[in-house]
């Protein structure tokens, strides 16, 4: 079965068919590093991390080069290090660190490139001079812009008309404009702020440039697949569009367009004022595993909106503690015992189809049941699929000890054992009300004892 996705500026599911099998090409739009990512950031970059995954599958590890831009340059950076007293390069540096700190502790995979902006500088110089040379860009009191008239097919992936896209670029209509709808390309940098020399004067890139010489640097032109969320398809994707076919004189930038819904939390739009805005790191601080987060992320259908709230997270963690109680009764089954395979074809035949996480989920449901009720003699067959299954999509990725016991420091780890080992001398020694005066100090710090053949574990519940 072939790999089907929803191609956006073909509003239609089409069958994916590389241009070369042996070199699959994706670009996904990144980060601003100004601040840490919120959870809305984090959805694009688990959502193209299981495209990823199953693009390697089916292609090979070698044959597929994922390009995600850091944009390390802009307004709003400037601003931040304004406001903090850094230098810009700190800002970026630091921020791009939490990022991909944050995003690991989520199961994501590197990309196989990630360039910064800054570093693409000349390749961007370049490709506006490509557009002035065509016709397709002008210089104006030293700013730079896309002449968007010039371009008949001009919004074609937001399917927007042309009052529709000039109320919603949100840009200055400057005096110095050919049409309101045209968008910078190149703007003029005040001497306390970050520039570059060019045949415009020193100054710095606008927005959208940026990803159409980065994809292009290291993807070629035309690629694959452009991914991001759907609030970047105006203007975003579609300016891209314009850059890049305008430079070559082609028709195709990237042949498929993938976009992720838009996540609210509690059913409103994630805002600060309204108390709503969750961070990555903040959750994860607040004792939220990454698996957690990240299968709320996978728990819908990456084209839907997806409702963030903290009863998404508990329904999460408590599915995660029952794959993780089948997972550890298959634990001492080798990876690769041969077995039985129900469930891995529909499995498989869900993220072929758009990237149905929701139905694959459902699979790896089916197959923890059978686990948990099956016997210690019937657990061997089963479990080389399960294992397989959760690690296509980077669940299951803990000892399921490790995974009961949370993140605890080292040193509260050795101080509950030596509890256990305090209350496990009492009852030997028939001082049974100490034993249960130790196991009760323990639950009401939230860990919780089992008792069995094997001896004494612990849990946090």
């Amino acid at each position: 079965m072939a790999l089907t996705i929803y191609n956006t500026i073909a509003r239609r599911e089409e069958a994916f068919t590389p241009l070369d099998e042996n070199r699959v090409r994706m670009y996904v739009c990144g980060p601003t590093v100004y601040d840490l990512a919120h959870i809305g950031n984090a959805r694009p970059v688990v959502v193209f991390d299981v495209l990823f995954r199953l693009l390697r599958r089916l292609y090979g590890e070698a044959h597929v080069v994922y390009v995600r831009n850091i944009t390390d340059i802009d307004d709003k950076i400037m601003a931040r290090a304004a406001e903090s007293g850094e230098s810009i390069d700190s800002v970026t540096r630091r921020t791009e660190q939490a990022f991909h700190d944050d995003m690991g502790a989520l199961g994501a995979l590197r990309p196989t490139h990630e360039p910064r902006a800054t570093e693409t500088v000349p390749e961007m110089v370049a490709l506006i001079e490509e557009l002035i040379r065509r016709g397709h860009a002008y210089e104006a009191e030293k700013h730079v812009l896309f002449n968007v008239p010039s371009m008949p097919n001009y919004g074609r992936l937001s399917g927007r008309n042309r009052d529709e896209m000039v109320a919603g670029a949100r840009v200055d209509v400057a005096p110095y404009k050919r049409d309101p709808a045209d968008f910078t390309l190149w703007k003029p940098s005040a001497a306390d702020q970050p520039g570059w020399d060019s045949p415009w004067g020193r100054g710095r890139p606008g927005w959208h440039i940026e990803c159409s010489a980065m994809s292009e640097k290291f993807l070629g032109f035309p690629f694959d697949l452009h991914g991001g969320g759907l609030d970047l398809i105006f203007p975003h994707h579609e300016n891209e569009i314009a850059q890049s076919c305008c430079a070559h004189g082609a028709e195709t930038f990237a042949r498929y367009w993938m976009h992720n819904g838009y996540l609210v939390v509690n059913g409103e739009k994630m805002s600060k004022s309204l108390g709503n805005f969750f961070t990555v790191r903040e959750l994860l601080e607040k004792g939220w595993p990454g698996e957690v987060i990240r299968l709320v992320l996978i728990g819908t259908h990456y084209r839907q909106p997806l409702d963030f709230t903290e009863e998404a997270l508990k329904q999460a963690r408590t599915r995660l503690d029952r794959w993780y109680r089948a997972l550890g009764q298959i634990a001492s089954v080798a990876q690769g015992a041969p077995g039985d395979t129900e469930g891995d074809a529909e499995f498989d035949a869900a993220l072929l189809d758009d990237l149905n996480t929701p139905l694959a989920l459902s699979v790896l449901d089916r197959q923890a049941t059978r686990v948990l009720n099956a016997t210690p003699a019937e657990v061997a067959p089963l479990a080389s699929s399960f294992r397989a299954n959760a690690a296509k999509l980077a669940l299951l990725a803990q000892d399921p000890g490790r995974w009961f016991q949370g993140e605890a420091p080292a040193g509260d780890v050795a101080e509950i054992e030596g509890l256990i080992a305090q209350r496990n001398a009492a009852r030997k020694g028939r001082q049974f009300a100490e034993a249960d005066r130790i196991r009760d100090a323990l639950k009401a710090r939230g860990i919780e004892l089992e008792d069995g053949a094997g001896g004494t574990t612990w849990k946090r519940v």
